[in-house]
């Protein structure tokens, strides 16, 4: 199989529980009790999925998702005791792909890893497949003053770069990619990656708060009762 995770969590009786169970099944594990081990492992070696607690010593397992995601695309699957709506929501927020409760059960646990890591492979086969195909400036959307430059996953506004989550990044370019037309959050929410989540309506207005207060508030108009509109006008 050849993936391998990382499992944070300041608790060792659960990191040696995840790390047992599954080494069994052929994952490489690796683990840390807090965020600067966590870093420290990274830059050993390549991980592939990380399983982190939100509830951790130092920095907040919620404030590491973010930065992971800032810096690539590394799975996220937070295994957490909260169970709060709001909780999933502000954690899908943050960048992670999943959200696991404790107590949970190691046979789902397994299932969410094997399917975040399978869609990861697609992903990235369909990027590989995409550079070595597509002109370079097919992957770039102008709009006002900002540049989106979908291979990089970057959003810079007169060359100076305006960091988005992983969830920000995707809304943002389903938007781009339909400007001036009225998007329902059901459509929305089938353009990124939490789309199989158990998160509901509130995740995007969550998401496009987050971009207004990023981005010109007025370029993400409300309609009510229908979604939300893109007023930009994007430039070939």
């Amino acid at each position: 199989m050849g993936y391998r995770v990382l499992v944070v969590d300041d608790e060792a009786v659960i990191r040696a529980r995840l790390k047992g169970y599954f080494e069994k099944e052929g994952y490489q594990v690796v683990e840390a009790q807090d965020g600067e081990q966590m870093w420290h492992e990274f830059e050993r070696q390549h991980i592939d999925l990380v399983m982190l607690d939100i509830n951790l010593p130092g920095t907040d397992g919620l404030s590491l998702a973010r930065e992971l995601r800032s810096r690539g695309d590394v799975g996220i699957i937070l295994v957490t005791g909260r169970d709060e709506t709001i909780d999933k929501i502000v954690g899908l927020e943050m960048g992670a792909d999943d959200y696991v409760t404790k107590p949970f059960e190691l046979r789902e646990l397994l299932v969410r890893v094997k399917n975040l890591l399978w869609r990861i492979s697609l992903v990235q086969k369909a990027k590989d497949e995409s550079a070595a195909q597509a002109d370079p400036n097919d992957n770039i959307i102008a709009f006002n003053d900002y540049i989106l430059e979908l291979n990089s996953r970057q959003l810079s506004c007169n060359a100076e770069v305006i960091k988005l989550t992983k969830a920000e990044f995707e809304l943002l370019t389903a938007f781009a990619l339909h400007p001036q037309q009225v998007l329902s959050r059901d459509r929305l929410m089938q353009q990124t990656s939490h789309r199989n989540q158990d998160v509901n309506d509130r995740t995007i207005d969550v998401i496009i708060r987050r971009l207004r207060n990023k981005l010109s508030a007025e370029l993400f108009v409300t309609v009510h009762g229908e979604g939300y509109l893109f007023a930009a006008k994007v430039k070939d």
